[in-house]
């Protein structure tokens, strides 16, 4: 008997599919998931360089890796033909998790464009891109540090704000706390926050969104 049970009526359920959370399965779990997915559609996230180098050449072959977000596509993922999310991101060492959010509404047939390095340090890099932040109907803003783009972002757009804070900062801004504290005490409206990395959560409430919008 298998020590995993793979929930192939999510989608159905609750509008999002089955995922798969890599960090902390060893490899042959990983490889044993993938078998019995077989043709299906399956989305892997945290699945760090070092475990999938460790792999089967055979298993490496069916699926889509990017090492930047640490997610794979085993199947073939939607095309991404649906507009509507964009992903704001603070600075460069946040993409891994702005990547994260990307790949998984991509998988989920999403295009989802990341508008990358537009952090309140220079507030004239994000005024510059305001006009295409604007457009989008769900806003996934991700930020490490002290947090301070969600606030500026849900004061300027009418689109609900998905905060992603980010582990990225030093000092007392280590490992995310500063910006989740900053995205749960803001005095913006319209923002909700999910946990600190959580990129994969942020896309799923951007598609929950987006799905409930589309069928009003």
């Amino acid at each position: 008997m298998s020590d995993f049970v793979l929930d192939w009526e999510r989608e159905k359920r609750t509008g999002v599919a089955e995922a798969v959370l890599c960090e902390g399965k060893s490899v042959a779990q990983i490889e044993g998931i993938l078998g019995e997915a077989g043709e299906r559609r399956l989305l892997l996230t945290r699945l760090d360089e070092e475990r999938h180098a460790k792999l089967t050449a055979n298993v490496r072959t069916t699926i889509d890796y990017d090492p930047l977000s640490r997610t794979a596509f085993h199947g073939s993922p939607r095309s991404p033909a649906i507009e509507g999310a964009g992903i704001v991101c603070a600075g460069t060492s946040d993409l891994p998790v702005a990547r994260e959010a990307a790949r998984s509404l991509q998988f989920a047939g999403y295009a989802a464009p990341v508008i990358a390095d537009v952090g309140v340090a220079g507030l004239w890099r994000l005024m510059k891109r305001l006009d295409e932040i604007r457009a989008f109907k769900v806003v996934i803003a991700v930020a490490g540090m002290e947090g301070a783009l969600f606030s500026v972002i849900a004061g300027l757009v009418e689109a609900p704000v998905i905060a992603v804070p980010t582990s990225v900062g030093y000092g007392v801004a280590t490992g995310g706390h500063v910006a989740l504290n900053s995205a749960l005490a803001t005095c913006a409206t319209g923002v909700v926050a999910v946990n600190i990395d959580n990129g994969y959560g942020g896309a799923c409430a951007a598609i929950r969104i987006l799905k409930r919008a589309a069928a009003s």
